[in-house]
């Protein structure tokens, strides 16, 4: 009892910590450039990542070649939607922003089953529905409106985060690939990629306040290796089920840190927007995982051949 609870705390922590980042990066993004802070957000997180597994080196062994080489694709894909979700949070509300990424719980499945037989039963659309016409009021905000620049970015997001998702869990799949190594790989793949574009930025870092550079570590070290690193022990620890649930509860923490921290506010129409995003999600979610768990049968299939489950969102860095 106590390691479960020890388990389910680390596990909010992480969706409190996910939930924050949002409004960590609308902060760092309002005194500088995007590219500048996504260049120093990864340059950190390699810093921390690099010195951790060199003094690991000895008891885990060097790199192997499958985590560098699908740690350099995947840390493309990372590259891409911290673009699209860095610079939509710029031009929408934190809590938007965390409510909308949420999304990507449900198109997961969808991408993940795309070409493959049997697709979602019909529920999980109506729950997919759901989380649009949430979608849709949340944007909305005094009244029914297109959706703006940033929440669109946001929107793109949570679509290049699903295709990220199953990437990840394709290419990792029966693969002796170590969490903690494929992040490092990622994120150093990121610095490099982001240098040419915030080079012309940088001699702006001695301008750069204490609260920014703040900021930026949280988002590195927190909000990146931290979340990393206890998800991976904690779902470890416990059920998938229940870590999903825990860990989908960051649009909600998103929303808390936004209007209490942020100062931001929400509508009654956006407030049921965003009601029905969480709604949907959780629907969506259950629905996923009970289609997903292999039938009773008089002959029950081996379990090395059950379908692999849909692989939870892993944080940016």
């Amino acid at each position: 009892m106590a390691t479960t609870r020890r388990t389910d705390v680390v596990l909010l922590a992480v969706a409190v910590v996910w939930g924050s980042s949002y409004l960590s990066a609308k902060t760092a993004t309002a005194t500088t450039p995007v590219l500048l802070v996504l260049f120093l957000r990864y340059a950190i997180s390699a810093l921390a990542s690099v010195a951790v597994v060199t003094a690991l080196r000895g008891s885990t062994g060097p790199l192997t070649r499958d985590e560098v080489l699908r740690g350099s694709l995947l840390g493309v894909t990372q590259a891409a939607v911290l673009v699209l979700e860095t610079y939509g949070v710029a031009h929408t509300s934190a809590a938007n922003a965390g409510l909308i990424i949420s999304l990507t719980l449900v198109l997961t499945p969808l991408l993940d089953r795309a070409g493959r037989p049997g697709g979602p039963p019909p529920t999980f659309f109506l729950a997919a529905g759901l989380c649009v016409a949430g979608v849709g009021l949340l944007v909305s905000g005094t009244g029914l409106r297109a959706p703006g620049a940033g929440d669109l970015l946001i929107l793109a997001a949570a679509v290049v985060r699903a295709g990220h998702v199953v990437l990840v869990g394709r290419l990792t799949a029966g693969r002796a690939i170590r969490p903690l190594q494929l992040t490092t790989v990622q994120v150093v793949v990121g610095t490099v990629l982001f240098l040419p574009f915030a080079a012309a930025g940088l001699p702006e870092l001695a301008r750069i306040d204490a609260a920014t550079w703040a900021q930026l570590a949280y988002l590195a070290l927190f909000c990146g290796l931290f979340a990393f690193l206890a998800q991976t022990w904690a779902v470890q620890r416990t059920s998938p089920t229940r870590a999903s649930l825990l860990l989908g509860t960051e649009p909600v923490w998103a929303l808390l840190v936004g209007i209490g921290f942020g100062g931001e506010r929400i509508t009654v129409l956006s407030a049921l927007g965003a009601a029905l995003i969480v709604t949907g999600t959780y629907w969506g979610q259950a629905v996923e995982r009970r289609t997903r768990q292999p039938r009773p049968t008089d002959n029950a299939r081996p379990a090395e051949s059950a379908p692999a489950p849909t692989p939870t969102p892993a944080p940016t860095p």
